[in-house]
């Protein structure tokens, strides 16, 4: 097929381009900029567009399907060309879809731990050398790609709520219909997408309308919203509550119990360990056996940006996690804290994403981070203008915060200040963004902490 991808530069479309390009399609694409590694990625490949930017003449009847993603506008030209020659057009999760109608389809939802929990289940397959296919939504240790498209029996999916196109404005996991499920717990996001909670709650409600009839569903059991959304739901589906892997910690390492088996891990947390459960039993569903998990999961080692660790000697570790979202923010932080008791906690988190920098909804990330014992929020004057947002006083962040302790830093310059003035003895760094600090050189910030 000739498949042409509009809005192909983001983390999913760049990888599902690479994706079809191995399958042998022809593929082409466009978008207003292409950065780094997409940009090396598809170069090398020679699916790099000659120039940036959108052109109604890249569309025409040759055409066999159009692969349009978010980024676009409704009215992008070549999205409106494509319309006028009644070109084939879908999402890419349409698309997913409809490549994986006759596979057993399992689908990993919910606000938090999508992707680390959609890890969990890659790495146990792939160690078990099951053939399946999957998506999601990092970049994982053993897998070269983001998306694997073949003629496997089984699809893994990460499925995320937010809309699925410019023209598809309905939330991606509608399209998965999938046989199993997990719901990993239900906290508002996307407030610019679903302006009340009753919306965004609503996304999931109607979620489990597209399930497969008598879908299993994974539901997490201490999420009450949730557990009384699967109570009053019509849907023909099977719920089946989760909860934390009994663990306890020795030596800052972490060791879960199953069956009267010790196995000890490399990720930690709370979060972590429910996250870890559900992964755990759809596994089971898929035929892994207990032995066989307890042996895959303990060289587990995370997804790239979730709790990753950047550095460590003796006296200190140096993690990254993309946790942006109140309810990611605070389990996160709880999770070092509880790692490492004996050791003092800076945690660092960047306001970034569009609900995070709205003043409706930052009262949600009061005593977020209370288990920090220094806690500073990084908020950029750059990225508020660029997103067309009003500024946040510091005194209105401390409020947000419940913290008249917090450190505010409004630029790179003053968190690199901030961090060198850090006495790093028996203290741990935890930085927490989906942006980048205005650019903060991590290696850089890492070396210098470790010097």
């Amino acid at each position: 097929m000739r498949i042409h991808l509009i809005a192909m530069g983001g983390s999913i479309m760049h990888n599902l381009a690479l994706a079809l390009h191995r399958q042998g399609h022809e593929v082409s694409g466009s978008d207003d900029e292409i950065y780094d590694p997409a940009r090396r990625r598809l170069a090398a490949s020679g699916l790099l567009p000659d120039q940036m930017g959108w052109s109604a003449s890249s569309i025409s009847t040759d055409l066999d399907l159009i692969i349009i993603g978010m980024h676009a506008r409704p009215d992008n030209p070549e999205l409106v060309r494509a319309q006028e020659l009644n070109i084939s057009i879908q999402s890419f999760p349409e698309f997913i879809y409809q490549q994986s109608r006759d596979k057993q389809r399992v689908v990993v939802a919910g606000s938090h731990g999508k992707t680390t929990t959609t890890a969990m289940i890659l790495h146990v397959l792939q160690e078990l050398k099951f053939e399946f296919d999957f998506l999601v939504g990092a970049q994982l240790e053993g897998f070269d790609l983001m998306v694997k498209l073949s003629d496997a029996p089984l699809l893994i999916v990460e499925g995320d709520e937010y809309l699925s196109s410019p023209i598809d404005r309905v939330p991606k996991i509608w399209h998965y219909h999938p046989h199993i499920s997990i719901i990993t717990g239900i906290a508002w996001d996307h407030m610019n997408v679903f302006p009340t909670f009753a919306e965004y709650k609503g996304a999931f409600s109607q979620y489990l309308e597209t399930m497969e009839p008598a879908a299993h569903v994974f539901c997490a059991g201490e999420d009450e919203i949730l557990l009384q959304m699967m109570i009053e739901s019509k849907a023909d589906i099977k719920a089946e509550p989760y909860f934390p892997f009994e663990s306890f910690i020795e030596r800052g390492q972490t060791f879960i119990k199953l069956g009267g088996i010790t196995a000890p891990l490399q990720i930690f947390g709370r979060h972590n360990l429910t996250n870890l459960r559900a992964a755990y039993l759809v596994l089971k569903e898929l035929g892994v056996s207990d032995e066989q998990f307890l042996l895959s999961i303990q060289r587990f080692t995370g997804a790239a940006k979730r709790q990753q660790l950047l550095g460590e000697r003796e006296d200190l570790v140096i993690y990254q996690d993309f946790a942006h979202a109140p309810s990611k923010v605070r389990a996160t932080v709880q999770a070092l804290a509880d790692q490492y008791p004996d050791r003092q906690l800076v945690a660092c988190l960047e306001l970034h994403t569009f609900s995070s920098l709205n003043k409706a909804f930052l009262p949600h990330y009061e005593g977020a981070l209370a288990s920090a014992d220094t806690a500073i929020v990084f908020v950029s004057d750059h990225t508020l203008e660029m997103k067309r947002r009003p500024q946040i006083s510091n005194e209105e962040l401390f409020d947000f915060f419940g913290r008249s302790d917090l450190v505010i830093c409004r630029n790179r310059s003053q968190l690199e200040l901030v961090l060198d003035a850090q006495e790093w003895f028996k203290t741990n760094l935890l930085l927490m963004s989906s942006g980048t600090f205005d650019g903060l050189d991590l290696s850089e910030t890492v070396k210098k902490i470790l010097s």
